[in-house]
């Protein structure tokens, strides 16, 4: 049986109880009438689903910048954001009345008098030319075909030509139009509604076609947009038929007219108008950031792999990314505009976009995690790059944060920090000494270039470093022999397990089946043989900063829901892994290599001396150089501020980066962090107490 047949056997079917009924019984209320042969419409108002009151729309979610107003991009299924029927403007509401359901204030949900004027059309004409569905009818049959909780069958169902249908869905305009006011259900309709080209809801349609809010549409704009609802795929004057838009427009004015809303004077200087168009596409997902902002690309797509691994959000990742796309989030990044654009001012005067090297770089707020910006000398795009160019200039892999293809990079000397910090909670004090040779022969196997008789040998950058250290000056100046030996004392599994407590990941295997299985003769570890990322690294040493507190690194300061209410994932994830004294004075020794002075001026040389000139405040941090030069590592941090930068190629990592690039990026590191903190006041370290700086005692344990 046809579509059409239906229509018209149902028409019949309804119409049928209405035969010889005067027209003044079609005002009598709904329920009165259709309970003459129609009991089944008087069904319990408690049967009416709760999706009904609340409709479970899909609504796109919004991520912005840290100001709280500059888009970043969206994410959604169905680029909708409902608005409240006071954001709507009057003529709009009258339009979309007069479209659909001229008599929409005067019917209790199913109008018999429309039931009978479409069975007399229909009959006369011999096809299906007038439907019988009120507004608050289409509501019940949009709200039903789109509910994500119903199966596909169930939504199907929902839309299917049958009396059965029909009659349920009448049954629920009219327990419907029991609980709720007519604006309460002109709201949620405006808000469900297809409006074509991609927008659900008025104000997407608004934003879509005219490029305003809905409120400020024009008698023109309202009529053409109430226009589309019958035939919105057709209809879509950006991809359908232009002249059928105007002739629904044209359509929808001479009903308000009939209404009587609109005098027929400023209907006919409506219809006059040309079609003016002012359409803009809402951005969906990270690709689509704003080409001027092409690098908060990468920060986008960590917000994305942060948000699918909240458990809050879903139980699998498809499902968190299903919330992320339908709940209708306000999402307020961590990301600062100014700090991004000033990191990747920096980046870019290391290496250029199309330079097979990169610098990634990430900037990080101690005590929260907070991420300011991600920067790398990358095209964040999908586009082909030329024959034998893997990830330069475009390329949406995550150079900054790893994951998925990237392990990350070496960094060197910077994991001396976590045998420091492991030796300092095991009781050694700051002023451990050790007559440091040029070569170290440690207990732990190895073999290669590496390798004396079987065990790690490790030596110095320069002869000059061999004689006597302490932590502050082995630091400084970098000593290899003296961290490897230290880590021989304190256990290389002390050392592997203080990295991955400050959030350091192993996402190579090797290295990940190195720390399960074989972390106790992994001497080299503190060397910086395992794979990291800027993002990791930054972390870390912000867990000094925070004097002990390390942060899980966070993408957003506040996330709210379609309804307004704020949502817990946006609050740091913050714990103590460190005694306080422990992080203060690691970081009292990570004030020599930049070129500041520890509290108990001990510090004496280092290996980014002019770090602390150009900065111009209390700073710390260290360097780091792999095997070869292979990449060149700088991280720096002051109470407030945390920034790693790591040199490499990240396609090679045999291609060398040179020793000569480290001077530079501690210049840019030194600018970045000036600018980023122009107007935070200057903040000391808190000094470490003379006992940790100078006495043997017992395990201190921070976590």
């Amino acid at each position: 049986m046809t579509r059409a047949h239906l229509h018209r056997v149902l028409t019949i079917l309804i119409a049928g109880v209405l035969a010889g009924l005067a027209l003044a019984a079609a005002a009598l209320p709904a329920a009165l009438v259709f309970g003459i042969g129609f009991s089944a419409l008087a069904a319990p108002y408690a049967e009416l689903p709760n999706t009904l009151r609340t409709p479970p729309t899909a609504q796109r979610s919004n991520l912005y910048a840290s100001d709280g107003t500059t888009l970043i991009t969206s994410f959604y299924q169905e680029d909708r954001v409902d608005v409240p029927l006071a954001e709507v403007a009057p003529v709009m509401r009258q339009a979309i009345v007069a479209a659909e359901d001229a008599r929409f204030h005067q019917h209790s949900g199913v109008d018999l008098r429309g039931v009978a004027r479409a069975f007399t059309v229909n009959q006369g004409s011999g096809e299906t030319r007038q439907g019988a569905s009120t507004l608050t009818m289409q509501y019940v049959r949009n709200v039903l075909s789109s509910d994500p909780r119903l199966s596909e069958a169930q939504r199907a169902a929902a839309t299917e030509i049958t009396t059965a249908r029909k009659i349920q869905e009448m049954r629920y305009a009219l327990a419907l139009e029991r609980e709720l006011s007519k604006d309460q259900i002109l709201a949620r309709y405006l808000n469900i509604a297809y409006f074509g080209a991609g927008a659900y809801g008025v104000a997407a349609a608004s934003k879509r076609y005219f490029s305003k809010a809905p409120a400020d549409l024009t008698l023109g704009e309202a009529a053409l947009l109430a226009g589309l609802v019958r035939s919105p795929h057709s209809d879509d004057p950006i991809n359908g038929d232009a002249d059928s838009a105007l002739r629904r427009r044209a359509y929808v004015l001479d009903r308000l007219v009939e209404a009587g809303q609109v005098p027929a004077e400023e209907a006919a200087r409506a219809a006059a108008e040309p079609l003016k168009l002012r359409p803009s596409e809402t951005p969906n997902d990270c690709t689509a950031v704003p080409e001027g902002h092409n690098d908060w690309g990468y920060f986008c797509d960590w917000f994305t792999r942060w948000w699918n691994a909240q458990p809050a959000f879903g139980a699998s990742v498809d499902e968190r990314q299903r919330t992320l796309r339908r709940g209708g989030f306000a999402i307020v990044s961590s990301l600062d505009p100014t700090v991004q654009r000033a990191a990747v001012e920096q980046v870019h005067r290391i290496y250029r976009v199309d330079d097979r090297k990169a610098m990634p770089t990430a900037v990080v707020q101690p005590g929260t995690g907070r991420v300011l910006a991600m920067a790398v000398n990358r095209n964040y795009r999908v586009e082909a790059n030329p024959p034998g160019q893997k990830n330069h200039p475009n390329t949406v892999n995550q150079l900054v944060a790893g994951g998925g293809a990237i392990e990350g990079y070496q960094a060197g000397s910077t994991f001396k920090l976590f045998a420091m910090l492991a030796a300092l909670e095991s009781g050694l004090p700051l002023r451990t000494e050790f007559d440091a040779p040029d070569r170290f022969v440690t207990r732990y196997p190895a073999s290669g270039a590496a390798s004396c008789d079987g065990y790690w040998c490790p030596e110095n950058a320069s002869r000059s470093m061999a004689g006597w250290h302490d932590m502050w000056t082995a630091f400084g100046e970098s000593v290899n022999t003296y961290f490897a030996w230290l880590t021989e004392r304190v256990g290389a599994d002390r050392v592997v397990e203080m990295a991955e407590r400050l959030g350091i990941v192993l996402r190579s295997p090797d290295d990940a089946r190195l720390a399960r299985h074989g972390a106790r003769n992994w001497g080299p570890f503190v060397l910086g043989v395992a794979t990291t990322t800027p993002l990791d690294l930054a972390g870390a040493y912000a867990t000094l900063a925070a004097e002990g507190t390390w942060c899980a690194p966070l993408p957003v300061t506040s996330i709210t829901d379609a309804a307004g209410r704020p949502v817990g994932a946006a609050k740091p994830d913050c714990r103590q892994v460190l005694d306080t004294e422990v992080a203060r004075a690691a970081a009292d020794a990570a004030r020599c290599p930049v070129g500041d002075q520890s509290m108990y001026n001990r510090c004496d040389g280092g290996t980014a001396t002019r770090l602390r000139d150009r900065l111009g405040r209390p700073v710390a941090g260290k360097t780091g150089s792999s095997e070869r030069y292979a990449t060149e590592t700088v991280v720096a941090f002051t109470p407030q501020l945390a920034v790693a930068a790591i040199a490499a190629n990240p396609d090679d990592p045999r291609d060398g980066v040179g020793r000569t690039v480290q001077g530079r990026m501690v210049d840019a590191v030194a600018e970045l962090m000036s600018f980023a903190l122009r107007d935070q006041p200057v903040r000391d370290f808190v000094p470490p107490s003379e006992a940790i700086a100078f006495e043997v005692s017992g395990e201190r344990s921070g976590n």
